[in-house]
């Protein structure tokens, strides 16, 4: 039995072995170029992302829609907002 289709993926930035502040940046450097309303998915080994993410998130007005703890990876869904 497969999945349903939710229609296209997210983006995915792939930040594992990277620590602080190295998965912001790279989370910053990814949301440039999307528009409103896009999601971007950021994946990470260093649980300081649970923090500093939804941190930068507050300050540049995205919003975290999701996070959670698989094996060691730590997952994040960002939706992206512009001109709120």
């Amino acid at each position: 039995m497969s999945a349903p289709d939710d229609g296209p993926r997210a983006p995915t930035v792939d930040a594992r072995d990277l620590l602080c502040p190295m998965p912001v940046i790279r989370l910053q450097d990814a949301v440039v170029g999307l528009g409103d309303g896009a999601r971007l998915d950021v994946v990470a080994t260093d649980p300081g992302v649970l923090h500093d993410i939804p941190a930068w998130c507050r300050v540049h007005g995205h919003r975290v829609v999701a996070s959670h703890q698989a094996g060691a990876d730590y997952r994040l869904s960002i939706e992206v907002r512009r001109n709120r």
